[in-house]
């Protein structure tokens, strides 16, 4: 029995004349602010209904800048056969996904062998823990974050 192809349906192509189903008024209706050139709706706009940002409940503190790194544990480290662990290596291998704004190593489990590691971060008991199997903890340097001045 044969695969089937994916199925993937047709991009509507708008304002290709009478015959494509889709001409004239290039599916924008008649008359009013959506028909003409250059309407722009904001996003989360809900036709002057009160939009769903503003009637859902706001709790706690978010911080706009807030750095997400990519955490990786020490118990992930000693299953690479590596003896340089760099974020590049480990996005290669599937351990990392997105490295967002860079790799963190935290201190679960034990590492048995000398491993040079390259992070933006390091806890403080994975440090040690890499320090004490003969290994080296490099930090990578981030590039300055832009500062915004007002």
């Amino acid at each position: 029995m044969k695969a089937r192809k994916p199925y993937h349906k047709r991009a509507k192509r708008i304002g290709r004349g009478s015959g494509s189903g889709h001409g004239k008024t290039a599916t924008k209706g008649m008359k009013g602010q959506r028909s003409r050139s250059g309407f722009h709706q904001r996003a989360g706009f809900e036709g002057g209904q009160n939009p769903f940002y503003r009637r859902v409940p706001k709790r706690g503190f978010n911080q706009a800048e807030r750095n997400s790194f990519a955490i990786i544990n020490l118990d992930q480290l000693a299953q690479l056969e590596a003896n340089e662990v760099t974020p590049e290596i480990l996005l290669q291998h599937g351990m990392v996904k997105h490295l967002l704004n860079g790799l963190k190593v935290l201190g679960r489990g034990q590492l048995n062998r000398a491993v040079t590691v390259k992070a933006h971060r390091f806890s403080a008991s994975a440090k040690t823990a890499i320090e004490k199997a003969g290994g080296k903890a490099v930090l990578i340097e981030q590039a300055a974050r832009r500062q915004t001045q007002n």
